[in-house]
């Protein structure tokens, strides 16, 4: 069999700057020209900020952020950043400050330069997303694509372990989904499964470490969490975001751990009829099956169970299941029922065993075949 593929990498700078994040924030902003930077930063992030705010001309500093970036929040920032005359964004934090910055970036052009604090991965994409009513929109737009991303692994070192685990974990559930997202292609399955190797392997490698092996194993973890966001935004959101996507906007659902609880269900839901994306999975985790390998880590980790313990109601898997039908990409390995992803969405809830999952879906007949 030929390839026949087309795939397009996205231009970005990416620093690993190890104690060094101010510095290397201002030469980037001495790289795109700045002169009036509006930093993006949570009140959690103020004091990593202040440090910013020495390095770089800061004319603004805005902290209002708001998880699944609200439309009226975005507005405000917009609106701030216009007032200021900003030439650049800063933003320093997880998925919702890098969020913020792309929905004020998305209107204005302005560049920006994400320092992640999570293992969120939309520092590396160029996917915006706003939130209206309880309806989350995602779309692609190059402008919301940082220009250059600075990691300092110290600036994770006090990231709660459960945060830590459902941040990680909703990175792993990018290069799950490169796997057989609607554009996906064996560049992007390389880099997905070279990221589940190194979030694993980082992730297992600092869990109870201490010191510089500590340190080793939180660059290992973002170096893994890069290569997922990567690999992730060439091949498009596959089945698991549009299910994580439609229940965080229509439920509060805090984003990480949603990710990380529905991750199992989607990898046991569609492995059996993607057999070369399984087996790339398996090999990424040195287990017999891919299914093995994650529930193997999310056992080490402690990972979140059930989408129950974060605020779903019960009611609302029949309401989720319309919208998540048709945000649903064509192709997805096993094709999607009203019934099949009830039962999904049932068993993520209440926490079930993901094989039982796999067992109802076995003898579906695969779309993709990779």
């Amino acid at each position: 069999m030929t390839w026949a593929f087309r795939h397009r990498t996205l231009p970005q700078r990416v620093t690993f700057a190890a104690e060094a994040m101010p510095e290397a924030v201002a030469a980037e902003a001495e790289e795109l020209g700045a002169s009036r930077v509006m930093l993006i930063a949570s009140d959690r992030e103020s004091a990593q900020a202040d440090r910013i705010a020495e390095q770089v001309p800061v004319v603004l500093r805005h902290d209002e952020v708001v998880m699944h970036v609200p439309v009226d929040v975005a507005g405000r920032a917009r609106a701030a950043a216009a007032g200021s005359g900003a030439d650049m964004l800063v933003s320093i934090g997880g998925g919702s400050a890098t969020g913020l910055a792309k929905a004020v970036a998305r209107d204005t052009g302005l560049p920006i330069v994400a320092v992640p604090t999570t293992y969120s991965g939309s520092e590396a994409t160029n996917v915006w997303g706003l939130t209206d009513n309880g309806i989350k929109t995602t779309g692609v737009d190059d402008r919301v694509l940082p220009a250059a991303v600075v990691y300092d692994a110290t600036l994770l070192t006090s990231l709660p372990r459960e945060l830590t685990v459902a941040s990680a974990l909703n990175a792993l559930a990018h290069c799950v989904d490169s796997m057989w997202g609607p554009r996906t292609d064996p560049i992007d399955q390389a880099l997905a499964q070279e990221g589940i190797r190194a979030l694993a392997a980082g992730l297992t490698g600092f869990a109870d470490a201490v010191g510089d092996e500590r340190l080793a194993g939180i660059e290992q973890t973002l170096y893994g969490a890069y290569l997922a966001a990567v690999s992730f935004a060439s091949a498009g959101s596959g089945m698991h975001h549009k299910i994580c996507h439609v229940l965080g906007g229509m439920f509060g659902l805090p984003h990480a751990q949603t990710h990380a609880v529905v991750l199992p269900y989607v990898l046991a839901f569609n492995a059996p009829n993607a057999p070369g994306a399984e087996r790339r999975i398996a090999q990424a985790f040195g287990s017999a099956t891919a299914g093995a390998g994650l529930s193997a880590l999310r056992h080490t980790l402690d990972a979140p169970v059930a989408l129950k313990d974060y605020g779903m109601p019960e009611a609302g898997i029949a309401e989720a299941v319309t919208p998540i039908m048709a945000a649903i990409p064509a192709g997805n390995p096993t094709p999607v029922t009203t019934d099949s992803l009830t039962a999904l969405l049932r068993a993520a809830w209440s926490g079930d065993d993901p094989d039982a999952v796999r067992a109802g879906h076995d003898n579906q007949t695969g779309s993709q075949q990779q």
